[in-house]
């Protein structure tokens, strides 16, 4: 597993993913070599999937979040269901929920009309989806993606 120092890295990567590599290394008490050869090991080990820029989605016209939960009949689902919803550009999370054959997506739009648009014209029509309920968010007080790591993940 991982000690207490790659630990501490994986948090500094997780407050900010582009921060110097000697930087890092300052913070742990490490080398920068060692400090970098740790983060390879992170990553080949798994515990690191990558890396990626969040941009600010309303810059881009894309600030209306939704929560749809799509209902399948779960004998007549086309096998590629979860493919093709992945497909889907707007759609930022697929989750496979309890509670009879159902799909979670969290999808961001620009509008409540395109988000409309979504359901009725990609969503809804796919093989074995008997139903939609679309939940739309008003405001959003936090959302990440952090994994929350303490001492106590050494295991």
């Amino acid at each position: 597993m991982i000690d207490e120092i790659s630990l501490n890295i994986l948090k500094i990567l997780q407050e900010k993913a582009r921060i110097p590599n000697v930087e890092v290394a300052r913070q742990v008490g490490m080398a920068p070599s060692a400090v970098l050869e740790r983060i390879r090991k992170l990553e080949k080990m798994g515990y690191i999937d990558g890396y990626e820029v969040r941009l600010n989605p309303e810059r881009f016209g894309k600030s209306q979040v939704a929560f749809i939960h799509v209902h399948t009949d779960g004998k007549d689902v086309d096998p590629g269901l979860v493919d093709t919803l992945a497909a889907i550009p707007q759609v930022q999370e697929i989750h496979f929920v309890d509670g009879g054959d159902s799909y979670f997506l969290k999808v961001r739009a620009t509008d409540t009309s395109s988000l409309g648009h979504l359901v009725r014209q990609r969503i809804a029509p796919l093989k074995g989806v008997i139903s939609t309920n679309t939940t739309i968010v008003m405001n959003t007080f936090k959302e990440t993606a952090r994994i929350p790591i303490d001492e106590k993940d050494l295991a």
